[in-house]
């Protein structure tokens, strides 16, 4: 029920362009733009006939908003993308991945500049290449650069009237040498041009000129050499292999598609520079399922283009996106350049869409199959589980124990959970046992279970208080009749089974008779991983608990460390490694413990120094 604040807010909309943020008890669940906010804002609340079963469920939700007005439909559009990107709102299409690609970047300004690699394409009149698809790409055409092209890598701060000695790269060709007035900035900048050139794909007359160099220097029996132009011929040849020409336009391009999957969107983006296809990549957007493909790819353009990734000269879409003129100015505005948005239905740049969307789909299938795995390793896990016991309900959260022990020294028992069939481990326990002496498996097991269980009774809203739907107790019969006891004492009734490590047999209580799942059964394979980890979980706690008491022994013989002070250092040092790595300050900061002790104590932990 909506308060009476709430309609004096609706009634009282303004006719004027602006966004409104959607709440549900303070927090904020979709944002929206409208160029006028009364109409907008009052259609969410009106018949729900026509809305989608999403914008049904937002606004079954929304109990207040808030609206911010502006001047025009750009300026809307633009705080849209603040506010999406600032408070990730539920009920909004998400960008799943934020990226920064690699980019190289020649600042012309200067007067020896360098080609250095940035993740970010800033609006600095700097030129640009890129983006390439990782570090590892744009490294192989950077060492291809640097072979062919004497520039300078260096970071100096190049002085002309105070020249230094040149480094070895001089020596060896791979520098002109400006640092020592080797070259005039003229002719470093017209060596630039040439590398600029090459970086937008015109690698043919760089290959001309060092094949004929080749055949120069072997004419001259000056092999080494030849060999030298070769290497080279060969390097720049394998990056023209992997960015094969595709269009004759030699301007950049963007080309997006948009393909839905289930709830979500798949993004396939091909990165085409000066006609030569560089790259490709695969975004999702979280809820771009349940929209027109074009108010996804309006969306995924306004949370992609920011600060690090500036938009090309086109963008190719496979959808044209609502208010596209809106859309042009805002991205010609944001980024000082201008763009063209296009949706093309036939030519050359309708193939690139078409190589986009087939990318697309390819990768939703994928997801489709990865998503399907997934789902049988958790949930379709449980579900069969269920079935194989003979469960009534669905065993949502199994909770798995194990004890572990020396010689009955030190025991610990192990709480692990899977909620759905997949860890949870915010919600794994260990339990010190404390009623039982010696090597005693079964105590332990039941000492565990009960104080389990009467947690949960005594404190239903603590850290114990979700009761398990299915526990499984790692080993056989006696362990599984010592937690069946517990339980028994406590009035609880929880579905519960051991399994035996021998021949992964299910032992049921009740049931003389032991159960086998097949050996590539799905419900097997996720008791098979609670299990294993409610052991590893035991054994890393009781090894600790082993290294700290072997710590507090040994620090009991420091002069000047008594009882008191050794449980002071142990609970102030969440551990022994930290405790070993501390620093004497840190070791003295613990309460009690004077400067001179914690110098003892450091000395201690470190002979060798």
């Amino acid at each position: 029920m909506r308060s009476e604040e709430f309609s004096l807010k609706l009634k009282n909309l303004p006719d004027s362009p602006g966004c409104y943020l959607m709440k549900s008890q303070g927090q904020i669940i979709y944002v929206g733009k409208a160029v006028n906010l009364k109409n907008r804002v009052r259609q969410y609340f009106q018949s729900p006939r026509g809305h989608s079963p999403k914008v049904r469920a937002m606004v079954e939700r929304v109990d207040d908003f808030d609206i911010v007005l502006v001047d025009g439909e750009m300026e809307a559009l633009a705080l849209e993308l603040n506010l999406i990107k600032r408070y990730r709102p539920k009920y909004n299409i998400l960008l799943k991945d934020d990226k920064h690609f690699p980019y190289l970047r020649i600042d012309l300004s200067e007067d020896f500049p360098r080609v250095e690699l940035v993740r970010r394409q800033l609006n600095d009149r700097a030129k640009y290449f890129g983006p390439y698809k990782g570090a590892t790409a744009v490294r192989e055409v950077l060492d291809v650069v640097r072979k062919v092209f004497p520039i300078r890598t260096c970071e100096r701060v190049i002085r002309p009237d105070r020249p230094t000695r040149p480094c070895v790269h001089h020596q060896i060709g791979q520098c002109l040498g400006p640092c020592a007035n080797l070259v005039s900035r003229e002719e470093y900048h017209a060596l630039i041009a040439r590398v600029i050139e090459f970086l937008q794909g015109k690698y043919q007359p760089v290959l001309s000129e060092m094949k004929a160099k080749m055949a120069e220097a072997a004419r001259e029996l000056n092999y080494e050499r030849a060999a030298v132009y070769r290497d080279r011929i060969q390097a720049v040849e394998a990056v023209m292999e992997r960015q094969k020409a595709i269009s004759t336009h030699v301007v950049d391009q963007d080309v997006i598609a948009v393909v839905p999957e289930e709830m979500d969107a798949v993004i396939n983006m091909l990165f085409v520079r000066s006609g030569r296809l560089i790259g490709s990549e695969h975004y999702v957007l979280e809820g771009g399922g349940a929209e027109l493909p074009g108010e996804a790819l309006l969306q995924f353009i306004l949370q992609y283009y920011g600060e690090g990734n500036m938009p090309p000269q086109e963008l190719i879409l496979s959808a044209e996106p609502p208010e596209k003129d809106v859309l042009e100015k805002l991205l010609t505005e944001v980024h000082g350049r201008r763009t063209y948005i296009l949706s093309p239905m036939r030519g050359d740049k309708r193939k690139l869409v078409q190589m986009a969307e087939k990318n697309a789909r390819d990768e939703a299938e994928k997801r489709r199959k990865k998503l399907s795995r997934s789902r049988d390793r958790t949930v379709g896990a449980a579900e069969e589980l269920q079935l194989a016991l003979g469960l009534l309900n669905y065993p949502r959260r199994i909770e798995g124990y194990d004890i572990s022990n020396t010689q009955g020294a030190l025991s610990v028992g192990s709480m692990v959970v899977m909620i759905d069939g997949a860890s949870a481990k915010k919600e794994y326990r260990h339990f010190r046992i404390k009623t039982v002496e010696g090597a005693n498996d079964f105590a332990s097991m039941k000492e565990v279970l009960s104080r389990r269980l009467s947690h949960a009774l005594r404190e239903p809203k603590g850290k114990f208080g979700e009761l398990p739907d299915l526990i499984l107790i790692d080993g056989g019969r006696g362990q599984l009749n010592a937690a069946l006891e517990a339980m028994g004492e406590t009035g609880l009734s929880i579905p519960m089974f051991g399994l035996a490590k021998r021949i992964e047999e299910i032992i049921l209580p009740g049931r003389d008779e032991s159960l086998l799942l097949d050996r590539a059964s799905p419900a097997l394979h996720m008791i098979q991983r609670l299990r294993d980890e409610a052991h590893r979980f035991a054994i890393t706690h009781h090894r600790a608990l082993r290294a700290r008491r072997s710590v507090a022994s040994a620090l009991g013989n420091i002069p000047g460390v008594g009882e008191k002070r050794q449980r002071a250092i142990l609970t102030h040092f969440s551990s022994v490694e930290a405790l070993r790595a501390a620093s004497v300050d840190e070791i003295a900061a613990t309460p009690g413990v004077p400067k001179a002790v914690a110098e003892s104590v450091w000395k201690f932990l470190h002979p060798q120094d």
